[in-house]
């Protein structure tokens, strides 16, 4: 549906460009913004590199195992319906720390399989039935759109590439304004979930 949408946008904004004289311009805009986005494209593969790699080198040194231990009882108060040393407490502590650093892209992978696991555990429940969400995955999911974030790392990158003179500046605002996010997340997490029981 979003295609039809889109393709009809465009569709209407060429006839319009060609029928009041101003497909150059149209013409124009496309190149420079292709331009734009091949530049910018570069820019992130290049940040998304750095953390990335950096990211790999934590994990190999144990840093991310020794930080998801040490996120375990965190976890074990938001998460209590699943039992523990499952598998899915590691991928979900590895979701939450790539999302802290900003790196959304190493997270996701984590995240598809930290609902796997959820999902597993719902389906080996008699009362739960498929299709239908569990608590853990629908806390997990509204954790995960909260995204706590010490560095946005898109952003940065966003900032620097359109010319920012301080792209870094934004880590602060960034910071208080997923802290109370992530917060918001919890407390609505933790009332429903007494709602529920």
């Amino acid at each position: 549906m979003l295609n039809y949408l889109w393709g009809f946008m465009i569709l209407t904004g060429i006839i319009y460009a060609a029928l009041s004289g101003t497909l150059p311009s149209v013409t124009d805009a496309a190149l420079s913004s292709a331009k734009e986005a091949v530049a910018l494209g570069i820019t992130m593969v290049g940040v998304m590199s750095f953390w990335v790699g950096l990211m790999r080198i934590a994990e190999e040194a144990g840093i991310i195992e020794n930080a998801a231990k040490r996120l375990m009882p965190y976890l074990r108060f938001l998460f209590p319906g699943i039992p523990k040393g499952h598998k899915a407490f590691q991928y979900i502590a590895t979701n939450f720390i790539a999302n802290v650093f900003g790196l959304g892209w190493a997270a996701t992978p984590a995240g598809l399989k930290a609902m796997e696991e959820l999902r597993g555990l719902q389906n080996g429940k008699k009362k739960s039935g498929n299709g239908v969400a569990s608590k853990e995955m629908c806390t997990f999911l509204i954790l995960n759109i909260s995204s706590l974030q010490l560095i946005p790392v898109n952003i940065i990158a966003y900032r620097s590439q359109y010319g920012s003179g301080n792209p870094a500046a934004i880590v602060g605002p960034g910071m208080v304004a997923t802290i109370a996010s992530t917060v918001a997340a919890v407390i609505f997490c933790k009332v429903m979930e007494k709602k529920a029981n």
